[in-house]
């Protein structure tokens, strides 16, 4: 019996001991292997998004899919696939220096898409999140 207890003892001091070969990682650090979010911006509110329209050197880029696209869109807006491979390719035909105003079906694709475009020099960049809010909140559709 005694020499049960000192087994049971040793084999929990030894699970709760940490090991010289275990690696550590802060606590707020995802875990290896798991799933990361994609950086993204906040979604500017549309009354905001409405004003900011108003202004000049303002390019408004729907982010869906052409298909998506041809279902309506805001007016003036260019249609720029951020799910075509050739995404990152056709920014370099866009000017760095105006201001730009993104959208797609949810906020996601647009936030993402101006997070790449941060990074590859564009400043000026607003994430106006969902078409439907945009269009519900009574921005021009074409």
């Amino acid at each position: 019996m005694l020499r049960f207890a000192f087994s049971a003892a040793v084999f929990c001091a030894l699970l709760s001991a940490p090991s010289a070969f275990a690696q550590t990682a802060p606590a707020d650090a995802p875990l290896q292997g798991a799933p990361t979010a994609a950086p993204s911006r906040p979604i500017t509110p549309p009354a905001e998004t409405q004003k900011l329209l108003k202004k000049r050197n303002v390019v408004v880029l729907d982010v869906r899919t052409p298909e998506e696209f041809g279902t309506g869109h805001l007016r003036g807006a260019q249609n720029l696939n951020f799910r075509d491979p050739n995404f990152p390719t056709q920014l370099t035909a866009l000017d760095t220096t105006k201001t730009y105003v993104l959208y797609c079906a949810s906020g996601n694709r647009s936030g993402k898409a101006a997070v790449l475009m941060q990074e590859k020099g564009f400043r000026k960049l607003v994430n106006a999140g969902a078409y439907k809010d945009l269009k519900a909140a009574g921005l021009k559709t074409e």
